[in-house]
C-alpha cells in the first residue's frame, strides 16, 4: 500500500474538516434535514434523501459531507465519477479555509453572478473543482463588463 501523497490527502482533508469543524456542520445539516449517513470514499461522507428545495443543486458539500437528493449508490456510481470528484474538491476546500469558506463561497458566487447571470461560471471555487465535472458551463460576462475590460 502507497502511503505517498495521493494516499495522505484524503485522510488529511478528513481530519481537518473534523477539526475546523466543517464536518460537524454537514452531520448537522444532514441529521436535521432527515437524510441518511452513509461512508464514501477517500474519508467522503455522503448524506443520501436530502429533501430540502435550497440549494436546488442534486449535490452540496459541507465539510466533508456530501449531501445528495439521491441515493448514496447513485453518487458513488462509477458513471458519476466527475461529479464526486468535483464534491470532494470543495471537502479539499473546506479543508484549507474551514468555516472561511462559506463567506469565501458566496462572495464568489456573487461575483460570478454579477460578471455573467451564472452563481457558478465565474465562481473561483467550482472553477477549482471543475466546471464541467460540478454540471456547470462557461457563461460570457455581461456585455458591459466585456466593455470595460476592452477600455484597459
Amino acid at each position: 500500500m502507497t502511503t505517498g501523497p495521493s494516499r495522505r490527502w484524503p485522510l488529511a482533508r478528513s481530519l481537518l474538516t473534523a477539526v475546523n469543524g466543517t464536518t460537524v456542520a454537514g452531520l448537522a445539516v444532514a441529521v436535521l434535514t432527515g437524510a441518511r449517513i452513509r461512508r464514501g470514499r477517500d474519508g467522503i461522507l455522503v448524506a443520501e434523501g436530502y429533501r430540502r428545495r435550497l440549494p436546488p443543486a442534486t449535490c452540496f458539500t459541507v465539510g466533508s459531507v456530501i449531501i445528495t437528493r439521491r441515493t448514496a449508490e447513485w453518487l458513488l456510481h462509477e458513471d458519476r465519477a466527475d461529479l464526486l470528484a468535483h464534491e470532494s474538491r470543495h471537502a479539499g476546500q473546506y479543508a484549507v479555509l474551514g468555516p472561511l469558506f462559506w463567506p469565501a463561497y458566496w462572495a464568489a458566487c456573487g461575483y460570478s453572478w454579477m460578471a455573467t447571470g451564472s452563481y457558478g461560471s465565474r465562481n473561483v471555487f467550482e472553477r477549482h473543482a471543475g466546471l464541467d465535472k460540478g454540471g456547470y458551463a462557461e457563461a460570457a460576462l455581461r456585455p458591459w463588463i466585456s466593455k470595460l475590460l476592452r477600455k484597459r
